[in-house]
C-alpha cells in the first residue's frame, strides 16, 4: 500500500495490511496538529485497531472556528475563478488517489471495496459539479423604478458567502457526503470547520490533504474529529458559525437544532423509504431493484428500501423473487471483491437490528430470509406480514432488514407509505404513466423514482424531504444557494 507524503502507516495487532494515517489527527489555523487527547479507530469487521485521531476539546473547536472566521472575514479575498480551479484540481486528485481512498473508506467503515471504489467516483463528480457553480453565483437587477418610492434609485443584488459553515458528517458515505458539504461551501466563498463521524475520521483527514494540495487556502479549512457531545456541541453552538450542515439521525438532528439556535441549518435526517409495486409492474425488474436498494452498504443508507407494499395478486411471486435474490447475496469480508454485504459499523448496531427483527417476529411477522447475526454482521433479512406499529414499520432501521407487505387497494398502499414521520424518497413500479404520476403526486416525499427503488440519487438533484427527513435541500446547486445570502446595492441619483 502506498503511503502519502507526510503520513504514516500503522499496523494493527492481528491485522495484515496497514491503514493510511495523516501526520497528525486534526487541522486548523493552517497547521496539522494533535490535541491533548485522542481516541482509537477500529475496523468494524474484526475489531482491529487502525490508529488514533485527535479527540477535539471545546477549546480546540473554539480555536478552529475562530481561525476560520478570521480568514473569511479579515483575510485576503478568494476570487471565484480560484475557487473553481481549486475544486477542479481536488476532483482530479481524488481520482488519482482512488486506491488510497478505497482502502481507507473500506477499512474504517462498513463498505466493501467495490462500494468504496464507487464512492470515490461519486465524490469526484460532486467536486466537479461544485466547481461549475463558480460561474453561476449570479444576482440580478432590482425593479426600484416599479414603485414611486424607488424611482430615483437603481440597484442589484449579488450572492455573498454566509461566512463559516459547520459541517457534521456521518459514517456511511464518509467521502462523498463530505464533498457534498465542503464543495458547495467552498465554491460559495465560505470557510468550513468539519467534524466527521467518530468511526470514520481518516477519510476526512485524507480529503483535507486533497483540498490543501489542490490550493484551497489552508486558513479557510479545519477538521476537528471528536465526540458529538463535546466537539459537535461546541461546533454547532459556536457564535462565529453562520450555518450548520448536518447529516445524521433525526434525534441527533433535534439536538443540533437546539444547540444551533436561531441560525441557518441544512439537515438531512434519513428516511423509512418505501416502494410500491402495482399489479401491472414487471415483477422480476422490481425484485432486483428492491434487493439492490435494500442491502447495499448493509442497509446503512438513508435511501435504502425498508418497506415494500406489493399488490396482493403479485405478492407471493414478488416475495419469492426477492427472497431468492437475497439468499444469493454473499456476506463476508469487506476486502473480498466478491462480497456483497459486509459488516455493520458497530456490533451494537447489528444487535439493534436483530432486536427490531425479533420484535416483528414476535408480533406475527414471518422471516423469509436472513434473520441471522454474528458479531457486527447481520445477514440480509426479508420479512412479510409485518404489523403496523413495529419499529420496522415506523422508524429508520438503517440496517439490512426489508419488509414486504401485500395491499388490496392503491389507496391503502399510499396510506401506509405516508404513515411514518419520514418522507425522504420512494419508488413506484408500474406500467402505467397515469398511475405513476398519480402516486408521485400523492406520496409525501422529497423524490419519487418511477420503475426504480428509492435508492437512487444523482449529485446534482435537490436532495431532502419533508416531515422529519430534514431541513432544506442539499445537492450541489441547492446547497450553494443555501450557503450564500443576497446582498443588495442601491444607488440614489443625486
Amino acid at each position: 500500500m502506498t503511503v502519502a507524503p507526510g503520513a504514516t502507516a500503522t499496523v494493527a495487532p492481528g491485522s495484515a495490511p496497514p491503514v493510511w494515517q495523516p501526520a497528525a489527527g486534526a487541522f486548523w489555523s493552517g497547521v496539522w496538529r494533535d490535541g491533548d487527547s485522542s481516541f482509537p479507530v477500529y475496523d468494524p469487521e474484526d475489531g482491529a485497531l487502525l490508529g488514533y485521531v485527535t479527540d477535539a476539546s471545546a477549546a480546540d473547536v473554539d480555536a478552529a472556528v475562530t481561525s476560520v472566521a478570521a480568514a473569511v472575514h479579515e483575510g485576503p479575498a478568494w476570487p471565484a475563478w480560484s475557487r473553481r480551479e481549486a475544486l477542479r484540481t481536488a476532483a482530479s486528485l481524488v481520482r488519482e488517489r482512488r486506491a488510497l481512498f478505497t482502502e481507507v473508506i473500506s477499512r474504517e467503515g462498513s463498505k466493501t471495496v467495490r462500494e468504496a471504489d464507487a464512492e470515490v467516483s461519486r465524490a469526484a463528480e460532486t467536486l466537479r459539479l461544485s466547481a461549475e457553480q463558480a460561474g453561476r453565483l449570479t444576482g440580478e437587477t432590482l425593479p426600484f423604478g416599479d414603485t414611486p418610492r424607488g424611482q430615483d434609485r437603481l440597484g442589484w443584488y449579488t450572492r455573498e458567502p454566509v461566512g463559516v459553515v459547520a459541517a457534521i458528517t456521518p459514517f456511511n458515505d464518509p467521502l462523498n457526503l463530505i464533498a457534498h458539504k465542503l464543495g458547495p461551501a467552498l465554491v460559495a466563498g465560505n470557510g468550513v470547520v468539519l467534524k466527521p463521524a467518530e468511526t470514520t475520521p481518516f477519510t476526512a483527514l485524507a480529503f483535507m490533504a486533497v483540498l490543501l494540495d489542490a490550493g484551497v487556502p489552508a486558513e479557510r479549512l479545519a477538521v476537528v474529529p471528536g465526540a458529538g457531545s463535546t466537539a459537535g456541541q461546541a461546533l454547532v453552538s459556536h457564535p462565529l458559525v453562520d450555518l450548520v450542515s448536518f447529516t445524521g439521525g433525526h434525534r441527533t438532528g433535534n439536538a443540533v437544532a437546539r444547540a444551533a439556535g436561531a441560525r441557518k441549518t441544512l439537515m438531512e435526517l434519513g428516511g423509512n423509504n418505501c416502494v410500491i409495486v402495482l399489479a401491472d409492474a414487471e415483477v422480476s425488474r422490481a425484485a432486483r431493484a428492491v434487493v439492490a436498494g435494500a442491502f447495499g452498504v448493509a442497509g446503512q443508507n438513508c435511501l435504502s428500501v425498508q418497506r415494500v407494499f406489493v399488490a396482493a395478486e403479485l405478492a407471493e411471486r414478488f416475495t419469492e423473487d426477492v427472497v431468492t435474490a437475497t439468499r444469493l447475496l454473499r456476506v463476508g469480508s469487506k476486502r473480498d471483491p466478491l462480497t456483497d454485504v459486509g459488516p455493520m459499523i458497530e456490533e451494537r448496531e447489528a444487535v439493534r437490528v436483530a432486536a427490531w427483527v425479533e420484535e416483528a417476529r414476535e408480533r406475527g411477522a414471518e422471516i423469509r430470509a436472513g434473520g441471522r447475526r454474528e458479531g457486527a454482521f447481520h445477514w440480509p433479512t426479508v420479512l412479510t406480514r409485518v404489523p403496523a406499529g413495529t419499529r420496522l414499520m415506523t422508524d429508520e432501521v438503517f440496517g439490512p432488514a426489508l419488509v414486504i407487505n401485500a395491499f388490496d387497494s392503491v389507496d391503502d398502499a399510499v396510506r401506509q407509505a405516508n404513515s411514518t414521520e419520514f418522507g425522504l424518497q420512494a419508488g413506484v413500479f408500474t406500467g402505467s404513466i397515469d398511475r405513476a404520476l398519480d402516486l408521485a403526486e400523492r406520496l409525501r416525499v422529497g423524490a419519487v423514482m418511477i420503475n426504480d427503488s428509492s435508492d437512487f440519487r444523482i449529485d446534482a438533484m435537490p436532495f431532502g424531504g419533508p416531515k422529519r427527513s430534514g431541513v432544506g435541500r442539499e445537492g450541489v446547486r441547492y446547497a450553494v444557494e443555501a450557503m450564500t445570502e443576497p446582498k443588495i446595492v442601491a444607488i440614489r441619483r443625486c
